[in-house]
């Protein structure tokens, strides 16, 4: 479905643009600066919230991605943004945002073989 093409093309876009903001900097400079951690909290739930419109055809298609927990953190964000764990979140950016980045290309891939993403 085209539909889910498009949110895929929003996580990847998302991801880039988290490596984008957090390239040359660090932990301590996501506690110390607002303005990083806006623009990660917004990334991040853009994430979760185009994982969370897919099909459940295009999710059961691909189990290894951990669907639920995207999901979850952009509900944490959301709701729970008093209590956000920055330190999570930087771990997210630095670890996980890469490697689901490279997952959703390969859905792309795979669902979409003739689709041409951005890089």
């Amino acid at each position: 479905m085209q539909r889910d093409l498009v949110y895929l093309e929003d996580v990847i876009l998302a991801a880039d643009t988290i490596t984008e903001f957090i390239q040359g900097r660090d932990l301590e400079f996501l506690v110390s600066s607002t303005l990083l951690q806006s623009a990660l909290a917004f990334q991040l739930t853009i994430i979760g919230e185009a994982v969370s419109r897919l099909s459940e055809d295009v999710r059961a298609r691909h189990p290894l991605i951990p669907w639920v927990q995207i999901k979850g953190l952009r509900n944490v964000i959301v709701h729970q943004y008093r209590g956000i764990d920055w330190p999570e979140v930087w771990g997210v950016a630095t670890n996980r945002v890469p490697l689901l980045r490279a997952q959703i290309a390969e859905v792309v891939a795979a669902e979409f073989p003739d689709a041409t993403l951005e890089s």
